[in-house]
């Protein structure tokens, strides 16, 4: 505006203008009428188990003794990871892990994950009819505001079990699983400044 200003005019002050744009009606429409885009509010927890997400690690090209796929549990507050091989997707296999973890930790108020079909599945709501307090939360899949604690653990687990099976010669993943999740939950997390475990 000041550079339009002084091709036509000479001698207008920046006090000039400020003050012509806050006297402006349309300016002022402009100015209040900010574009809002997509607005994502953290996730805030006060207690471990109060939400839990949910995801699969897709192994098929890797697949080991029938094992094609990992299945990802991760308390959001402490970012604890459960890992589990899964033979197939099935919601049946996948409730039966959640009933391990739900009988060894307890069920999380919120269970949160993407929109696979095996999280939907009447399996899995069958599962949650025995713990009616646990609210089933459906996010975009890979969808970082909404998976993205999940998605990042992920990959961090994707990541250490390749350079395990490299450092051990072995393509046994779901064996290397067991200490990939030691790993991953005794590293130290960067957002919370500790260990996990």
């Amino acid at each position: 505006m000041v550079a339009e200003i002084k091709n036509k005019y000479c001698n207008v002050t920046k006090e000039s203008i400020m003050l012509y744009l806050q006297l402006c009606s349309h300016c002022q429409k402009k100015s209040t009428n900010r574009k809002i885009g997509l607005v994502s509010k953290p996730i805030l927890h006060n207690a471990f188990n109060s939400r839990a997400q949910v995801g699969l690690i897709d192994m098929q090209s890797q697949h080991f003794n029938d094992f094609r796929f990992i299945f990802c549990y991760q308390d959001h507050l402490t970012k604890f990871v459960i890992l589990r091989p899964l033979k197939s997707k099935r919601a049946e296999e996948i409730a039966y892990n959640l009933l391990d973890i739900y009988t060894t930790f307890g069920a999380p108020a919120i269970l949160q994950s993407d929109n696979g079909r095996e999280f939907v599945n009447s399996t899995i709501t069958e599962l949650h009819n025995m713990w009616e307090d646990v609210k089933i939360v459906h996010g975009k899949p890979r969808h970082s505001q909404s998976q993205g604690s999940v998605e990042r653990a992920n990959r961090d687990v994707e990541d250490m079990l390749a350079t395990w099976m490299a450092e051990n010669n072995s393509t046994d993943w779901p064996s290397g699983l067991k200490f990939i999740q030691f790993q991953k939950n005794r590293a130290l997390h960067s957002g919370k400044k500790k260990y996990l475990i």
